[in-house]
C-alpha cells in the first residue's frame, strides 16, 4: 500500500523551503505520495507570525534559522525583506498547478528559492509569471487558475482541515493520523514511515 503524507506548509515559510529538500528525499526513499496543504498560519491554533514575537525570541530565531539553513545547504536573504508584498498569492498559483494535476512541487521550490535565496517578490503578478516560466510552467494560465473559484475553495478547504487537525506551523506533516510540526521533525517521521512509532 502506497504511503500517503499530508504536507501542511506555506510559499513564505523560510523552514518549509530549508526542509523541502530533505523531505523530498524521504519521501522518495519509502515510494510514499505527498497531498499539499498550502495554508496560512493558523493562529487560533496557536500560531505565531515572526513580526508579533518579542525581540529576543525574533532575534533568536533568525540565528536558529541560519544554523539550520547552513545545515541544510542552503542560503537565505534576508535583506530588504520589508520591500516584499505577501506572498499569498503565490500559495494560490501553487494550488492551481496542483489541481491542474501539474508538478506543483516544482513550482514551489522555484518560487520558495525566488522568495529566500534572491529576495524576489513573489506577491508580484508578473514576477510570479516570469517564475513560474522559468521553471517550465505556463505562467499565464497559472495566474489565470490562480484567481478560479476552485482554487479559493481549496484554500479555504485547507484552512479548516489543517485547523481541525491542529495545525498551526509550517511546515508539518501528517501521516496515519500523527502530526510533526517543523522540518527538525522530519527524523521523527522517517522513523513513523519504517514502522516506529514514537510517542511521548
Amino acid at each position: 500500500m502506497t504511503k500517503t503524507i499530508d504536507y501542511f506548509f506555506g510559499i513564505g515559510s523560510p523552514w518549509a523551503y530549508i526542509g523541502l529538500e530533505p523531505f523530498k528525499a524521504l519521501v522518495a526513499r519509502f515510494d510514499a505520495q505527498i497531498e499539499p496543504y498550502v495554508i496560512p498560519l493558523i493562529e487560533d491554533n496557536g500560531a505565531i507570525y515572526a513580526r508579533n514575537r518579542p525581540d529576543a525570541r525574533r532575534a533568536y530565531g533568525v540565528k536558529d534559522l541560519k544554523r539550520w539553513a547552513a545545515l541544510r545547504g542552503r542560503s537565505l536573504m534576508f535583506e530588504n525583506r520589508s520591500t516584499l508584498s505577501d506572498p499569498t498569492p503565490a500559495g494560490l498559483a501553487v494550488i492551481a498547478a496542483h489541481l491542474a494535476g501539474q508538478h506543483w512541487l516544482g513550482l514551489t521550490q522555484a518560487l520558495q528559492e525566488a522568495f529566500w535565496t534572491r529576495a524576489e517578490d513573489i506577491g508580484n503578478s508578473e514576477i510570479r509569471r516570469a517564475i513560474a516560466d522559468a521553471a517550465g510552467f505556463d505562467g499565464a494560465d497559472i495566474e489565470a487558475r490562480a484567481g478560479s473559484r476552485d482554487v479559493l475553495a481549496k484554500w479555504e478547504s485547507n484552512y479548516e482541515i489543517a485547523k481541525a487537525a491542529g495545525v498551526f506551523g509550517f511546515p508539518t506533516f501528517r501521516y496515519e493520523g500523527e502530526l510533526y510540526w517543523g522540518q527538525d521533525s522530519l527524523p521523527f517521521l522517517e522513523r513513523h514511515l519504517s514502522g516506529e512509532k514514537l510517542l511521548a
